[in-house]
């Protein structure tokens, strides 16, 4: 507002006090719809501190419908000959584990050339090709090279920008003896390297057939399968890495105990399903303690009509209290198909203030007795039946983006524009009103201002004329 400094100037009158009095009335004007906009801004503050507690419950709940993804057993013995671990549909059990051999990659080796960068090829040649051939791969691996290209570094290189089942390398013995090493990706003898060339030159030095007499290249390290044996099962794989036997765990084998077999023991492990439903209950009752705060009332003293500050922001929301009943209905909704229908029959039990509590006791012995009752119970059929499931249903269409949840927040921010809109529309107001308020004190201002010269005029002629 702008300065009105200069009403009354001279007179009696105190304008500018009287302007400055009549702006702060008109500004109190703006005060209701200020306390409004204050306190619809706390509710969307508060909704947002509820959607967080509703969400840690639904991925609680979500952990929990998905019981396939916890584990039910655990590797309880210690071993050296290998290390395993296990799917969560793993079965608990023991297992006599004897290596008798390590899986192992082929490795091959040049003769030796004096230069790595010395052509080994037949100059004449326009081009050469390099084939190695695994009956593990698909394809044999093909490298072309052009005439200038049959140095043992060429080679590698060539070889090496394929990235395929086969990396090559240099050995340097001395500054005279060069070596290039082939060595196969993958373990097993149904990845042992068959090397050719149509070089002939070149195949005194890269060329490997296992079955002839005459080859460029020598075998350092044979391929080898990986043999053990699992409760007196013989088993062959290529790998060291052992995933199918037995079913659900998987072995990486270490080294050999000929002689030695060590025990696997599989058993059976509660704690994780334990701490799933653990984690729900936490969520649970951070979500109702959320909401007792937010909907906190604090009763004042008799007689007075005004509201304690301390009370929740949420307090009397009724699409809160709804939220809140239908997950505490929840709680006592019985599950059909199975040894357990009720929470409590698994240990989890609500006290007189809303809260949950697990009695691990109890859970751990419906898991012991009927593991599959208790995960019919919680996940029913993974879609509409089950505890853990119905309740992330539930969790998931009030946090949707057209639910309870996102249509209080709507509400309250169509609100706040209205309020936004309506502080406008009256500070206009008040702004014109003091513009006019000012035209006026200005025009009685130069008035008062004119009949005071007039006064002080007319005086001066009177005291000269009794003079």
């Amino acid at each position: 507002m702008a300065s009105v400094s200069s009403l009354g100037a001279g007179t009696s009158l105190d304008l500018q006090t009287l302007y400055d009095s009549l702006e702060s009335s008109e500004q109190t004007r703006l005060t209701p719809i200020t306390t409004q906009q204050t306190s619809y801004k706390a509710k969307l503050t508060a909704w947002g501190i509820v959607q967080t507690s509703l969400e840690k419950l639904q991925t609680a709940a979500d952990t929990l419908k998905d019981t396939s993804k916890i584990a039910s057993t655990k590797v309880s013995s210690t071993n050296t000959a290998f290390s395993a671990t296990l799917a969560n549909d793993a079965s608990a059990g023991s297992y006599s584990v004897e290596v008798s051999q390590l899986a192992q990659a082929q490795s091959l080796l040049s003769k030796s050339a004096p230069s790595k960068d010395s052509d080994l090829g037949d100059s004449s040649l326009a081009s050469r090709t390099i084939t190695i051939t695994q009956s593990g791969q698909d394809t044999p691996m093909t490298v072309t090279l052009t005439q200038d290209q049959s140095s043992l570094s060429d080679i590698r290189d060539a070889i090496n920008k394929q990235q395929g089942s086969v990396t090559a390398s240099i050995i340097k013995s001395d500054d005279d003896t060069y070596y290039l090493s082939l060595t196969s990706r993958d373990t097993g003898t149904a990845n042992e390297m068959t090397v050719t060339t149509d070089d002939s030159s070149l195949a005194q030095y890269i060329s490997y057939d296992k079955t002839s007499a005459t080859n460029g290249m020598s075998q350092q390290v044979a391929a080898a399968d990986a043999e053990l044996t699992i409760n007196g099962v013989a088993i062959t794989r290529s790998s060291n890495t052992i995933t199918d036997a037995p079913e659900g765990v998987t072995l990486a084998l270490t080294k050999t105990n000929v002689g030695s077999p060590e025990t696997l023991t599989v058993q059976k492990d509660n704690q994780p399903m334990v701490d799933a439903v653990q984690a729900y209950v936490d969520a649970y009752n951070s979500l109702q303690t959320t909401i007792a705060n937010q909907t906190k009332y604090t009763t004042v003293d008799q007689g007075s009509d005004a509201q304690s500050t301390s009370n929740g922001d949420l307090l009397g929301d009724g699409t809160l209290r709804n939220i809140q009943t239908r997950l505490r209905s929840m709680l006592s909704t019985s599950q059909s198909g199975g040894d357990y229908s009720l929470l409590s029959q698994i240990g989890v039990t609500q006290d007189v203030d809303g809260k949950l509590t697990v009695d691990s006791d109890k859970l751990n012995t419906a898991l012991d007795e009927k593991s599959a009752s208790v995960v019919t119970f919680l996940s029913g059929d993974g879609k509409t039946t089950g505890f853990a499931t119905q309740a992330s249903n539930l969790l998931e269409s009030m946090l949707a983006s057209d639910g309870s949840v996102q249509q209080a927040e709507d509400g309250i921010n169509t609100t706040l524009k209205r309020l936004s809109d309506q502080y406008d529309q009256v500070n206009d107001q008040i702004t014109a009103t003091m513009a006019r308020y000012k035209t006026q004190f200005t025009s009685l201002s130069t008035l008062v201002s004119s009949m005071t010269q007039t006064g002080n005029y007319l005086t001066q002629q009177f005291d000269a004329m009794n003079s």
